[in-house]
């Protein structure tokens, strides 16, 4: 089959976020298929952006064909922002007709976070009288009401909850990251049916060969684990969101237990964190530059035990499938899932704990807990993580599982 992948954010392993276009493109051409990407020439995850100097520029990556589309930088999510999705879904109507022809494709995928790119996807699919696959990342615009504090009044958020109504409505098949949204989904139109879960996941060639660490990173964990400490690793975004004061708190009452954390990444809070464990002077927190992502499997493999956490959000009721996670069960180090949500990933695959994510005292504990396992307990949770990881979340079977869907 032809697949037509329009994803506003689609990156690359050298460019950045998001994956996972990429990631189900290099599975489906493995497979026979051929797959196009369509993207902005400008995403703000992107640690790397294309260079484009006109519409539907092609590029090919790592046997992936991409067609770029110009659109404006933005720094935040104001009107920029804003501006920057109006141009991408304009152009994209303007220039559906000659997409189609580039493309061909059989199946068209509408995968671009907000739904209002549902609208060319949908002209291009009827011009190739091809397939139209929604597929969902977020609810849009329920996360920006819930996250964002926007009024379901805004101008912005009517004109996104009609397109995600339209998407429901007209699309061949959901394919939903989501696991908990079909009745969601039912609510504003979408025939029970039509519903497919397909969770995020792990490219297993990348842990075959993992890039080594810098050599500051790798002599200060030389260091901690020299002095006998017992290593709480995480790696990923230092936002807001990601609730880490709560971690550092609840590690830094550890000391006296020879606890330590090391943190890797970067964000808009980071700073911020830094800040407050330089004032509070603790003496067990570790902040380190973020890395190539091909070297985090080496990052993972050299700690004790690895923690995700969240804020509390009414959004998460729907489920969560954060790629963080699978990471952490491919290193097989049992994990401590700090976040409320539909689902619990680190309960179905019995690879460690799930706690409180406001609450540093319920953190502290589980920690202590683990510490006071003996090595083959952990080792025992860690195993449970990678196989559960390996069966359900590698992108040979979620590729498999999304072609499945759609026949």
């Amino acid at each position: 089959m032809n697949f037509l992948i329009i994803d506003h954010y689609a990156g690359s392993p050298e460019m950045g976020m998001e994956y996972r276009p990429y990631y189900f493109a290099k599975e489906w051409i493995k497979r026979g298929h051929t797959v196009t990407i369509v993207a902005a020439d400008y995403s703000h995850l992107r640690s790397r952006q294309p260079e484009v100097s006109r519409d539907l520029q092609k590029e090919n990556i790592d046997g992936v064909n991409y067609m770029w589309i110009k659109t404006i930088k933005y720094n935040s999510s104001g009107i920029k922002r804003i501006l920057n999705i109006l141009i991408f879904t304009a152009k994209l109507i303007i220039k559906s007709r000659k997409i189609a022809k580039i493309s061909e494709p059989e199946i068209v995928v509408a995968s671009s976070t907000y739904p209002l790119d549902i609208y060319p996807a949908d002209r291009i699919a009827r011009l190739r009288k091809a397939r139209l696959v929604y597929e969902v990342h977020d609810l849009w615009p329920l996360s920006p009401v819930e996250l964002g504090g926007y009024s379901k009044y805004h101008p912005f958020i009517i004109v996104m909850q009609l397109a995600e109504n339209y998407a429901y409505k007209h699309c061949y098949k959901v394919i939903s990251v989501l696991p908990l949204a079909k009745q969601h989904m039912i609510e504003h139109g979408l025939p029970d049916e039509k519903f497919y879960h397909v969770p995020n996941g792990i490219i297993l060639r990348d842990w075959e060969n993992p890039k080594g660490l810098p050599e500051n990173h790798k002599m200060l964990i030389d260091k901690l684990k020299n002095e006998g400490r017992f290593l709480v690793g995480y790696s990923g975004a230092h936002g807001v969101a990601n609730s880490l004061g709560t971690i550092i708190d609840a590690v830094a009452d550890l000391l006296d237990h020879n606890i330590a954390l090391v943190l890797i990444g970067k964000g808009e809070a980071k700073k911020e964190l830094i800040t407050y464990v330089e004032k509070r002077k603790f003496k067990n927190i570790y902040f380190l530059d973020p890395i190539d992502k091909f070297a985090i499997p080496s990052f993972l493999m050299t700690l004790d035990i690895l923690i995700i956490s969240l804020k509390k959000a009414p959004l998460f009721r729907f489920g969560i499938s954060p790629n963080k996670i699978f990471d952490y069960m491919m290193a097989a180090k049992p994990i401590i899932q700090a976040i409320e949500a539909g689902n619990n990933i680190v309960s179905e695959a019995e690879c460690g704990f799930c706690v409180d994510p406001d609450s540093s005292e319920a953190i502290g504990a589980a920690i202590l807990k683990l510490q006071s396992m003996s090595e083959d307990e952990r080792r025992k949770l860690g195993e449970n993580g990678y196989a559960f990881v390996n069966k359900y979340h590698t992108y040979n079977v979620l590729a498999e599982n999304f072609i499945n869907a759609i026949k």
